[in-house]
C-alpha cells in the first residue's frame, strides 16, 4: 500500500518535467566536442535545485550505460532516509542533434521527454554540470562522493555565468 502513493508522486513529477522542452535554456552554453563514452558509468549527485521527484533523497547517483538503439539507459538511484529505503528511476536518453553535442532528450516515463544539457565538464570527465530545459533544474555531479573547493566554486562560476540562481543549490549527503 505504501508503493502506490510513492509511484504516483514519482509519476507525477516525471510527467511535469517530461512534458517540458527537451531543448536547453535560452542563452545557455551546452558542452561542444562531447564523448559520450568518456561519460558511461556512475556519477555522484553533488548538489541540485529542489524537485518534488528528489526531494529528501540521499547518496543520489546517476548512472549511464549505452542502449542497443543508440541511446543511453540512464539509472537514478537515491535513498530515502524518512522511509529507510532505495528509491530508483529507469529512463532512457537521446541526443537533440549531433552525439558530439552534449545536449539530450531524457524520459523517465513513456514517449514524454525533458531536456538533460550538459553545460560543463572538465577534461578528464570527472566532474560535470547539468540542467534541464530551464532554469529551474540544475544538477553538479561527480565521480567521487566529494569534491573540492576548488572544483566547487568552478562549477557555481560557471552556473552563474549562465544565469542559474545557485544559491537555491541543495548540498547531497552522500555518507552517513
Amino acid at each position: 500500500m505504501r508503493i502506490l502513493p510513492i509511484v504516483s508522486a514519482v509519476t507525477v513529477a516525471f510527467l511535469v518535467v517530461a512534458c517540458s522542452s527537451p531543448t536547453p535554456p535560452p542563452n545557455v552554453t551546452v558542452v561542444n566536442n562531447f564523448d559520450v563514452k568518456r561519460y558511461l558509468g556512475q556519477w555522484y549527485e553533488i548538489a541540485r535545485f529542489d524537485h518534488r521527484f528528489e526531494r529528501g533523497l540521499e547518496k543520489v547517483t546517476a548512472t549511464y550505460s549505452l542502449r542497443e538503439d543508440g541511446g543511453l539507459r540512464v539509472i537514478n538511484r537515491g535513498f530515502n532516509p524518512d522511509r529507510g529505503m532505495w528509491q530508483q528511476s529507469v529512463g532512457k536518453a537521446y541526443f537533440t542533434g549531433s552525439p558530439d553535442r552534449a545536449a539530450l532528450k531524457v524520459s523517465f516515463f513513456g514517449p514524454f521527454y525533458g531536456g538533460y544539457n550538459i553545460i560543463a565538464i572538465d577534461k578528464d570527465y570527472r566532474h560535470a554540470l547539468v540542467c534541464g530545459p530551464n532554469r529551474d533544474y540544475l544538477w553538479i555531479l561527480s565521480r567521487t562522493p566529494t569534491i573540492t573547493a576548488e572544483v566547487k566554486q568552478q562549477m557555481l562560476e560557471t552556473a552563474t555565468r549562465q544565469g542559474f540562481p545557485v544559491e537555491k543549490l541543495l548540498w547531497i549527503k552522500q555518507a552517513d
